[in-house]
């Protein structure tokens, strides 16, 4: 399974240190503890820093960082994985799935068509490709974008006039900015500066020191987290035996990268997308974590109705370990929409095990469980 996160930002330092890597970094930045929800107790599981410029991941020719966009990302990434296929033959035949969130919903999907479309150009299973997963994933700009200020509104973050006026004077697809969707916007920036958008419900980081031990460790999310995994891949002898370039400064190494300058090529949707791989038998999973105010949980469902698709198992509640986990439902076709209760932007981060229940799911190809008690 091939794991992607989010545009300049490190899959290493997110997807794997602080959401479904084997470790966790401690407060300390040295040491480690484990995730016992880690998602290798389910798959195989190949994390990449795309594209090149974020986290460890770099171009002999400076001028690629001016080129990015997602065509170039999808066609970087797709002969990363031959070539890694042809290093390690043993699992050339495996079922192959990608998972992703955020921008995501982008890179997956596309990595996904073109999967496909050398399969068919060569006439053969090149990367034998089973299915994809994304979750609280950028997926259509004006379902997005209206879904947002919508649940915004509605958890009494911003005010339903703010909402209503950015909806109606606001066009995203346009560069010219009317009077009242400025003022609107101006009171989106206030309001939402002072929470973690990412998580409407988390506490913020108030003290990004280091400790000299580590804390004890507890499955309570820590705010700082970021903070450690920072320090601990910015360590040289972590940085030699992950084979990277070393830093020569002490805090060089950033999790995000602002050297991507220039993003070239964005589509304004990827539902055609969607509906290509449904038609050719790919599973395709859609999860949200319901308290994300970036790309929430009302963006996700106004997107896959754009999609037009007849329901095939109603909305149901699916349980984890006795309590509700989310709440689901399956479209014709068999796209399922899952969501992730009590999860943020980064699901397995907040609900590590319900987010490995989900996985699980996933690569089976069975129902999420829709009783306290699970065989």
């Amino acid at each position: 399974m091939f794991i992607i996160v989010s545009p300049g930002c490190s899959s290493l330092a997110y997807g794997a240190m602080e959401e479904l890597g084997p470790f966790r970094v401690n407060s300390d930045g040295k040491t480690l503890n484990k995730n016992r929800y880690s998602w290798n107790n389910a798959a195989n599981v190949l994390f990449l820093e795309s594209p090149a410029g974020v986290g460890f991941s770099y171009s002999n020719k400076s001028s690629d960082y001016d080129t990015s966009g997602d065509r170039k990302t999808s066609t970087d990434n797709y002969i990363f994985l031959v070539n890694w296929l042809e290093r390690f033959p043993e699992y050339k035949k495996r079922d192959f799935y990608i998972a992703g969130e955020s921008y995501a919903g982008h890179y997956v999907p596309q990595l996904a068509h073109t999967i496909l479309h050398n399969n068919k150009k060569a006439n053969k299973t090149i990367i034998n490709l089973k299915g994809i997963m994304i979750g609280n994933a950028v997926i259509n700009d004006e379902t997005d974008n209206r879904g947002m200020y919508d649940y915004l509104a509605s958890h009494a973050i911003i005010s339903d006039k703010a909402a209503h006026d950015i909806n109606i004077f606001c066009n995203f697809s346009s560069d010219i900015i009317p009077i009242q969707c400025q003022t609107a916007m101006d009171e989106y920036d206030r309001d939402v500066s002072f929470i973690d958008i990412y998580n409407i419900y988390a506490p913020l980081c108030n003290n990004p020191n280091l400790t000299a031990l580590p804390k004890k460790n507890s499955i309570a999310i820590d705010p700082c987290s970021e903070v450690y995994i920072q320090a601990y891949l910015n360590r040289a002898s972590v940085q030699e035996a992950l084979h990277a370039n070393v830093t020569k400064l002490k805090y060089d190494w950033e999790p995000c990268s602002d050297i991507i300058s220039n993003w070239g090529d964005s589509p304004s949707t990827i539902i055609p997308l969607l509906h290509e791989f449904l038609n050719n038998g790919l599973r395709v999973w859609i999860f949200s974590g319901d308290i994300d105010g970036r790309v929430p949980i009302t963006s996700t469902k106004y997107s896959i109705k754009k999609m037009n698709l007849s329901t095939k198992t109603a909305w149901y509640p699916w349980f984890f370990n006795g309590e509700v986990g989310g709440y689901a439902e399956v479209y014709n076709g068999d796209l399922t929409f899952a969501t992730v209760r009590e999860a943020g932007h980064e699901v397995p981060r907040y609900q590590p095990g319900r987010a490995l229940s989900l996985i699980m799911h996933f690569l089976k190809g069975t129902p999420l469980p829709t009783t306290k008690i699970q065989p």
